[in-house]
């Protein structure tokens, strides 16, 4: 393989609306199809990567949406990339940051299909560019909605007598938080003694509202609460994660090594929730997580809600970090109602189950990305 096998040619975007199974709803606002950026880089030696750029259900999470993400790769990042050797992945990042500031979820899309491409070229799994293995399948739980009680109910029962999760996180946030509370402990009583509850309130109570109402969660046996405050309020973070006999994850709070340090420092959070997306890609990810480590605190594989590929390239994460030992919650394939590549990801007993070949392991299926690409 020579020098110029390695650098890249062409970078790609590619705009798809993938359908869901049912409506997914936050606090905030629900989608019915997925909106996701599939990036494509191709190196000259013929080796084509690809990566995912994708938020749940727009701009009110992390200020990105796919409409961003495919303007600022296309006009920003793509003329920084060409020309330049896959196998690079810290001197890229590092112009690119030059280029561009935050936008963490379109510099992921790149970095992933970067990654993508190197490992294909040499015929490794990306997860060998990560260090190997540390576990070949990662838990998954099912996230639930807003929807009333008996709705969730009879999902997450359905969901456990298919033996497919055995751990539920319930949406918060979108009702009073008393009529909230009383909803998700008449979830917890009805699920006790089979299955694990967790509840996400995407950061929407203040810091009396969550010390006022959580202790009753925890009362009722839920086992988890995450980002019940506003990211920035890290302190108010670490008050309620004091005051809790629960664990307290971070999310909206932690999106770079840097967060990390600080969250760490303040004892601000139990558990990492770490999303390739939000991060940036694979090696920030891969940093969150020994930053973890190091502290005591575990990580978990989140979600952007990703079709197989950006599933694939958090799964190869979660696989390759030792601090992953929370988990995951990597189950945006079984949400859409289309299977957009050719061998489906495999999820069986309660697990995401790592796939073989080289690259991420997965190929889109082209008839897929026609039916659904935007014009």
């Amino acid at each position: 393989m020579s020098d110029d096998d390695l650098r890249i040619d062409r970078v790609e975007t590619v705009l798809v609306d993938i359908p869901l199974r049912r409506p997914h709803r936050f606090a905030r606002v629900s989608m019915d199809a997925q909106p996701v950026l599939y990036v494509f880089v191709r190196t000259r030696g013929g080796s084509t990567g690809v990566g995912e750029g994708v938020v749940p259900a727009g701009p009110w999470w992390g200020g990105e949406s796919v409409e961003t993400m495919q303007l600022v790769v296309e006009r920003y990042i793509a003329p920084v990339v060409l020309g330049r050797r896959v196998d690079d992945v810290h001197g890229i990042l590092r112009e690119v940051t030059d280029v561009v500031a935050n936008n963490l979820f379109a510099k992921a899309a790149v970095e992933v299909a970067v990654h993508d491409a190197w490992a294909r070229a040499l015929g490794v799994p990306v997860h060998t560019l990560l260090g190997g293995l540390a576990r070949t399948s990662v838990p998954v739980t099912w996230a639930l909605g807003t929807e009333p009680a008996p709705v969730v109910v009879e999902e997450a029962l359905g969901k456990l007598d298919a033996n497919l999760h055995h751990t539920f996180k319930l949406k918060m946030g979108a009702q009073d938080p008393a009529d909230d509370v009383a909803r998700i402990r008449s979830v917890a009583e009805k699920l006790a003694g089979v299955a694990g509850v967790r509840v996400d309130l995407n950061a929407r109570w203040d810091r009396l509202t969550a010390l006022t109402h959580l202790p009753r969660l925890a009362e009722a046996g839920v086992e988890m609460v995450e980002q019940p405050v506003p990211g920035a309020e890290i302190e108010a973070l670490a008050e309620i994660s004091a005051a809790l006999p629960i664990p307290v994850m971070a999310d909206e709070t932690l999106r770079t090594p840097g967060d990390a340090v600080r969250i760490a420092r303040l004892r601000a959070a139990d558990i990492f929730a770490v999303k390739t997306t939000k991060c940036g890609g694979l090696r920030a990810s891969m940093e969150i997580a020994a930053i973890g480590a190091a502290a005591g605190i575990p990580s978990h594989g989140a979600t952007s809600i990703e079709s197989p590929v950006g599933t694939a390239a958090s799964l190869h994460f979660a696989c390759a970090a030792p601090g992953v030992t929370w988990g995951s919650e990597l189950f945006g394939p079984l949400l859409m109602a289309e299977e957009m590549v050719t061998e489906p990801l495999r999820y069986a007993g309660g697990h995401l189950h790592l796939p073989e070949g080289p690259g991420l392991g997965v190929e889109l299926d082209p008839d897929k990305i026609r039916a659904f690409r935007r014009d």
